[in-house]
């Protein structure tokens, strides 16, 4: 994402419980039992979609609908409040069909014009670090009557129902959220599966199911609390005393392995493991004078030992990467892998030598200490000793809170620097065009005119994602070549939670956003 604020990564956590229908309980206790405690360390930033492009998608994804979405084991998006398609031939007129009898909360009319202000508003209000960047390529909103609405875009784009799924894109309630102002009063009025019942900022948000929603998520609970917590520690202690059922977002890589073994304070959990799409990869600054250097990238990519990496820094919460778009995804490859091979010193001191490069080169790396999770430092710790350990690198690290640390990769003050990534949509697009042409994510511009100017508007021309590949498999070929971006690793998703709980196992969508109504006991007898 542009601008996005990274959810924590190698330690994506999710889950949650619940008690479903049958119970021997009164009505009061079987009401209570029917509610589940969720914890997490990433709470929202805003409660308003027109200005998060960050976590706070978690909770929009619950409160509100969008006109497409990401059901758990979709690869493309599927109707939620629209039946939407292409309506020309070019992937430039995009047709969305409202279902019948759609309401908000508040009991107003969900019709095409409140679509149009939403995404409007979006667009009018373009809010600093809010979702504006995603509608690049829309021109205009029309609507035909009460239930159609048409997107015109300025160019071919088959990613734009992606877009048009993901949180940023929920829809509100006109009367409720002007047209060219934030809403600021810590209320919602959507028309998900839940309702937001009560808000604590950075403490709790309850939600309840929604008895006027019309959408596809089969709800499997009656309410939901989330609980934010400031750091993990809290969290699973809360989480070992039974004070919450389950908790996602936040635990470190130290915390998950603690929690998979079998020892007594474990007794009744349970951590499930699955594919997860966050990366984590290395930026060169074109304009250093060392990081500049075909040769030296290539010899710092001929060093890197991806395998100790993980194992050392993460310790197995993360699997190597070899191409900027991760396993799970289409177009996903190993080209650096292939290109590569095994770590060797003596193939990187020819690569140098060859470039006329006979003393040690020193480079400085950047990261952000406060970002990615507590193990960054000992990811760039573990790239220090591998590099220096050849004897053909000489590295200096400079760790910064997030905010710091982006004011200074900007400016251009790190040769390297360490960046995470989280997917606004699962496509193999969203790899790649955010790092590449003049202006992109890291402020470094990288015109690679083949991909700007050919590859991915030749990909973006095809409604058939699956037909992509070629277009892809080429551009990842070319930042094989440069090594202007080096993939890293990609992050794990983990299921923490009672072993009492079922669903987890669904609750993440392929945003790995989470879906709290996949979540129930797994027996209530």
């Amino acid at each position: 994402m542009f601008n996005r604020t990274s959810l924590q990564v190698a330690a994506a956590l999710a889950s949650i419980s619940l008690l479903a229908g049958c119970s021997l309980f009164g009505d009061d206790e079987a009401e209570a039992e029917n509610k589940i405690v969720v914890g997490t360390t990433s709470s929202p930033t805003t409660l308003d979609p027109a200005a998060a492009w960050d976590s706070s998608w978690e909770l929009y994804r619950n409160v509100f609908q969008t006109l497409l979405s990401f059901p758990t084991g979709s690869t493309t998006p599927q109707p939620d409040a629209a039946d939407c398609k292409f309506s020309d031939a070019v992937s430039k007129v995009y047709q969305c069909d409202l279902r019948d009898g759609l309401t908000f909360s508040s009991g107003a009319k969900l019709d095409a014009a409140a679509v149009k202000h939403s995404i409007e508003r979006i667009r009018a209000i373009n809010a600093d670090g809010g979702p504006n960047g995603l509608l690049g390529s829309l021109e205009r909103i029309e609507t035909s009557g009460d239930k159609t609405v048409i997107f015109r875009l300025k160019e071919s784009d088959a990613t734009f129902p992606f877009v048009l799924a993901t949180p940023a894109m929920s829809i509100v309630e006109p009367a409720s959220y002007p047209a060219d102002e934030l809403r600021t009063d810590g209320k919602v009025v959507g028309s998900g599966p839940y309702t937001l019942e009560n808000y604590t900022e950075g403490q709790e948000a309850a939600l309840v199911k929604n008895p006027s929603y019309k959408g596809y998520a089969d709800r499997k609970n009656d309410a939901v609390t989330i609980r934010y917590f400031g750091d993990s520690e809290a969290m699973v202690a809360a989480l070992k005393k039974k004070e919450i059922d389950a908790t996602y977002r936040g635990l470190t890589a130290e915390e998950v392995v603690d929690l998979s073994e079998k020892k007594p304070e474990n007794e009744g959990l349970q951590v499930v493991e699955s594919t997860g799409a966050t990366i984590h990869y290395l930026v060169f600054d074109p304009q250093d004078p060392q990081a500049g250097k075909p040769a030296v990238r290539k010899a710092v990519a001929q060093l890197i030992d991806r395998g100790a990496l993980v194992a050392k820094a993460y310790r197995g919460t993360a699997e190597p990467l070899y191409s900027m778009v991760p396993k799970g995804i289409a177009g996903h490859t190993t080209l650096f892998f292939d290109q590569y091979g095994d770590p060797s010193v003596d193939k990187a001191r020819k690569i140098l030598r060859k470039a006329g490069i006979d003393e040690p080169v020193k480079l400085t790396f950047g990261y952000a200490t406060d970002r990615y999770g507590s193990s960054t430092a000992a990811e760039f710790a573990e790239i220090k000793r591998q590099l220096e350990a050849s004897g053909l690198f000489e590295v200096t690290l400079v760790g910064k809170p997030w905010k710091e640390f982006q004011e200074a990769y900007q400016k251009g003050d790190y040769p390297v620097f360490g960046r995470g990534w989280f997917p606004d949509f699962p496509d193999p697009d969203n790899f790649i065009a955010p790092f590449v042409g003049k202006e992109n994510v890291h402020n470094a511009p990288y015109e690679q005119p083949e991909i700007t100017d050919q590859l991915l508007p030749e990909s973006r021309r095809k409604s058939d994602r699956a037909a992509v590949t070629t277009q892809f498999e080429r551009a990842q070929q070319i930042l094989v070549e440069d090594v202007r971006l080096l993939p890293l690793w990609q992050g794990k998703l983990y299921v923490a939670a009672s072993e009492e709980i079922g669903g987890g196992e669904r609750a993440l969508d392929p945003q790995t956003v989470m879906q709290m109504w996949e979540l129930h006991r797994k027996t209530s007898w």
